[in-house]
Formats: C-alpha cells, sequence, structure tokens
C-alpha cells in the first residue's frame, strides 16, 4: 500500500544529515562534556556547535540557549522560572485560550496557587487582539506567554506587537515557537521576547531534545537543582547525540528557508483548495490570519473525526485531528472552540501539516482518497443532508 504522512505537526522524521552528525557521541565520542580531558572537551565542544547552529536560527547569541529535554520542558521553565523569579507576594500571568497544554496546563498549575491568571480570548480565525493584552495587564503581571504559531490551525500571533507592549510594561514576555521554528523565520530581537521554547523534533531533529532562549539580564529560576549544566540554568549531564542532532537539524532548517516555506505553502494551498472543491459543506479554520506554510485544519462536518482518521489511516494517508499530546482525548480541540465551533463541528475536523518529504504526487494522492473517505462516512451519518444540485 502506497503510505504518506501528512501529521508533520505531531512530529517529522529525522534528516540522514541528523543521525550521521548524532552517531559519533552514540560510539566513540562517549565523553561528559563537563569533564576536562579530551573525551570530554570533544562532547563540550559538539554542544557548543550545536548551540551556535541553534541561536543562528533565532537570531539570538549562543550564550541565550539553554538545552532542555523538549518543548514541554522549556514552556515550563520559562513559565514557572519567570513567575519564581519575580519579586512581590501578588503576580499575575497572560496567556491566551489557544496555547499548547504545555503552557496552559503550567499556567493552571500556578493559579491553584494563587498566581492571578487570565486567558485572552482570540477571534474566529484564532488571533489574540494585542489590545486585549493592553488591556488585561495589572501592576502586578510579570509574565506574558503567547504561542508564536497555533499547533492545530497554524495561526501566527502578532508577537511584535506584544512585544513592544511587554517591553513598555517591563513585562517579561515568553513565546512558544515549537511549531513556528524551521517553518517560518525567526528572529528573537526582532519579535522582542525574552524567553522562547523550541524542540527539534519539530524541524527533522531527534526526540527528547529541545531549547529554552533566555535574554541576557531576563530573570529565571531552575525548575531543577543539583549541578551547574547549561550555565546553571539546567542541571545534569548533558545528551551531546541529542544536542549534537538538534543542531545539525537546525544548520538544515535556517539553509533550506525561506525556500523550502514557499514549497509547502504552495502544496498546502493546492491541497486546500482541491479540498473545499471536492467537499461540499467544508472550510479551512483560520483562512484569513497569517500562517505557517505547512498546516491545514479542516473541518468536515456530520463525520466523526477519530473515524475520518482511521478510515484514512487505512487507505495510507497519516493525520490528525489535532494536538498529538491530546490524542485519545474525549473532549473537543479547546482550540477550536475558542475559535467559536461547535462542538460537533470541532470533533469533525481534521489537521493535515506538511514536511519536507511532501511531494506533489502525495498531494494529489490525498485530493482522491481524502473526499472520497469523507462521502462514504458522511453517507452512514443521520444528520447529513446532501446538498441539492443548481
Amino acid at each position: 500500500m502506497k503510505r504518506i504522512y501528512l501529521d508533520h505537526n505531531a512530529t517529522t522524521p529525522m534528516a540522514p544529515e541528523v543521525l550521521a552528525a548524532m552517531m559519533p557521541y552514540l560510539t566513540g565520542e562517549f565523553g561528559n562534556a563537563s569533564s576536562i580531558h579530551a573525551y570530554g572537551q570533544n562532547a563540550r565542544e559538539a554542544v557548543e556547535r550545536a548551540r551556535s547552529s541553534v541561536a543562528a536560527l533565532l537570531g539570538a547569541r549562543a550564550a541565550d540557549i539553554v538545552f532542555t529535554s523538549g518543548g514541554t520542558e522549556a514552556n515550563n521553565h520559562a513559565i514557572l522560572g519567570a513567575v519564581s523569579a519575580a519579586s512581590g507576594k501578588a503576580t499575575h500571568v497572560i496567556t491566551s485560550a489557544i496555547e499548547h497544554i504545555a503552557v496552559l496546563d503550567p499556567c493552571r498549575a500556578l493559579a491553584r496557587h494563587g498566581v492571578e491568571l487570565t486567558i485572552l480570548p482570540v477571534d474566529r480565525d484564532g488571533l489574540v487582539n494585542v489590545e486585549d493584552v493592553r488591556r488585561a495587564i495589572r501592576p502586578e503581571t510579570v509574565l506574558i506567554t503567547i504561542m508564536l504559531a497555533n499547533n492545530e490551525i497554524g495561526t501566527i500571533q502578532p508577537i511584535e506587537e506584544i512585544g513592544k507592549l511587554a517591553s513598555e510594561k517591563g513585562i517579561v514576555f515568553h513565546a512558544d515557537a515549537v511549531q513556528a521554528a524551521g517553518k517560518i523565520s525567526i528572529d528573537v530581537e526582532k519579535l522582542g521576547v525574552d524567553l522562547l521554547s523550541i524542540s527539534a523534533h519539530k524541524f527533522c531533529g531527534p526526540k527528547g531534545v529541545g531549547a529554552l532562549y533566555v535574554r541576557k539580564g531576563t530573570k529565571l529560576d531552575p525548575l531543577m537543582y543539583g549541578g551547574h549544566s547549561e550555565r546553571d540554568r539546567r542541571p545534569g549531564t548533558e545528551d551531546v547525540a541529542a544536542i549534537a542532532g538538534m543542531g545539525k537539524a537546525a544548520e538544515l532548517a535556517h539553509k533550506n528557508l525561506p525556500a523550502e516555506g514557499e514549497r509547502l505553502r504552495m502544496l498546502r494551498d493546492r491541497l486546500e483548495r482541491g479540498l473545499l472543491d471536492r467537499v461540499p459543506q467544508s472550510w479551512v479554520n483560520g483562512a484569513r490570519a497569517p500562517r505557517v506554510p505547512n498546516t491545514s485544519n479542516l473541518t468536515f462536518p456530520f463525520i466523526e473525526g477519530e473515524a475520518m482518521v482511521i478510515a484514512l489511516d487505512l487507505k495510507g494517508i497519516a493525520c490528525s485531528m489535532g494536538a498529538a499530546c491530546s490524542s485519545g482525548a474525549v473532549e473537543p480541540s479547546h482550540v477550536l472552540m475558542a475559535l467559536g465551533l461547535a462542538a460537533e463541528d470541532a470533533r469533525a475536523t481534521l489537521r493535515l501539516s506538511l514536511g519536507h518529504q511532501t511531494t506533489e504526487e502525495e498531494i494529489g494522492f490525498a485530493l482522491e482518497t481524502i473526499p472520497a473517505a469523507i462521502d462514504r462516512l458522511r453517507q452512514l451519518s443521520p444528520t447529513y443532508k446532501k446538498p441539492a444540485i443548481a
């Protein structure tokens, strides 16, 4: 069976060059990067080389990059660490309703311990209103955390405008850029962020490694204690092989932008146009907003998204209903509900996310397969009424 992968927002295949970069540190170059002998110094050189590559991807200084176990840890470190480091008893945090659970859950954990939390709404296309952010700010606001690009609908937030506002008010500003890194150009100076999170496996790197950008001078308490690694930000022995792999993945992503972004945008637009033409009563969520070029989130009423994912998998197409971290959840997507979709429509939605291996041929196969599968499922729905032909 021909199989195609349209779930790159969940994870991406590791590039061969990334595996090659990792192999020496899984075999002969096994040193601890904190050791002062030759074995350790070889490992340290690999870590610092990777740090420079990740920094270049973000327009940052190498000294401001902290390696983590992934995007979730980076988000938690940014949010919990910034609030912990804030002086004063009363603290307030601002976030949005469509953040990844790796942001919403630590924010809610803080709220359970007395931190005031404001969760801002978004419009129909998933955009935060900058004036809503302005109005939400209080004297005790210590952190604003708004994602750069949404993991389900791909909407790009007005981070630069929010960054200027946060800077004017002297508030620490964090952006979850896990779904943006490697897809769009990122410049932390232009965005005005103090903290920014990324994850290697979202741009063809290994799983289990990520990074947190920490602007020089930003107060941030560590999550863990027990060592001096990562400039006292994160204790523990570095995973040199994974970090080396992330560095190579960052180098490749930086090199291939913006050409790859434009290629994916063209494929995504062809896919969307074809599906909307072939499937009546369907729409693209977030279509009017700026989006990352690889992500398409479409609602096909009168079907169950989970049944659709299974049906397409049987036909050779891998996709998802939304965030991989929420697979198996009974509740409809909190992102789509925040956009104002009815629960039944939120459950009738597919996320199709493209990557470097996606081809024109695969898009053609998807356009042949997906509409036919939707039609079969709709015929089984007691609520579906086929539109009359004009």
